[in-house]
């Protein structure tokens, strides 16, 4: 329970990583953002495939195949009817903050729309890290856990400079951040306890996992890094975080 423990902290904290980076880079440029962004992606896809996927076929027995597919699509409908919810990331992403109406409020009003965006979608991340290490394959779950942290620092990034551009005094707008990392701490222990609790479900709840993780990246990760001109870097960048991934779980395995 401490690896969980310790495991929950460390993705949640990530966030939190992203955050006082973002103080100190205010104003990054969209290439950069993109391109980090994308190796993250790419880090996310790597780890949802390896680590979640692949391991519902293997777990399932006769009839794993159908039940992977079925937790897939159960995944991304889940948080399909999450983005009916709240605003789409990549709508008000970024580091597109001067594109926020002029108007004070309104535009605050638009930034916490956004972070509260990034705070549901960090559940169910925190939920495919809760999932991996209750599967016992504790390299791959490892594998997972980085992969999503390693997403979190740009994301925590990329929500300082808009509300501070928007007027949210510095303590604030980092007691934000930290919140966004906390729903995705409970969002891990709440993993691991269902798959403690009847391992019976294991197969489905790595599907769910992967396809939540691969909705995100489709959706949500890969329009935003492909909105700004820097489609070519952005898919490389994602290729190479795909890559690493791969020797990064190969090398731990």
């Amino acid at each position: 329970m401490t690896m969980i423990l310790l495991t929950a902290i460390g993705v949640g904290g990530a966030s939190v990583i992203g955050a006082l980076l973002g103080f100190i880079f205010k104003k990054t440029t969209h290439k950069f953002s993109d391109i980090v962004l994308s190796f993250a992606a790419g880090v996310m896809l790597s780890a949802a495939v390896i680590g979640l996927i692949l391991p519902s076929v293997e777990k399932g027995g006769k009839y794993g195949l159908i039940v992977t597919v079925a937790g897939l699509f159960c995944g991304a409908l889940c948080i399909n009817l999450i983005d009916k919810l709240t605003p789409h990331l990549h709508k008000l992403g970024g580091s597109g903050y001067e594109e926020l109406h002029p108007d004070s409020q309104a535009r605050l009003h638009k930034v916490l729309l956004f972070v509260l965006a990034i705070a549901i979608h960090n559940f169910p991340e925190g939920i495919a890290a809760g999932v991996g290490f209750g599967s016992g394959d504790t390299s791959h779950a490892i594998s997972i856990a980085a992969a999503i942290a390693l997403q979190n620092i740009p994301e925590g990034m990329v929500i300082i400079g808009p509300m501070l551009a928007a007027g949210m005094k510095p303590g604030k707008t980092l007691f934000i951040a930290v919140m966004t990392g906390v729903i995705e701490v409970i969002g891990t222990l709440l993993g691991y306890l269902a798959i403690t609790v009847s391992t019976a479900i294991l197969p489905f709840a790595l599907a769910f996992a992967g396809g939540t993780m691969l909705y995100v990246i489709s959706d949500e990760m890969i329009p935003e890094t492909h909105s700004h001109g820097s489609e070519r870097g952005a898919t490389y960048a994602l290729i190479l975080g795909f890559c690493f991934m791969l020797v990064f779980d190969t090398l731990i395995g």
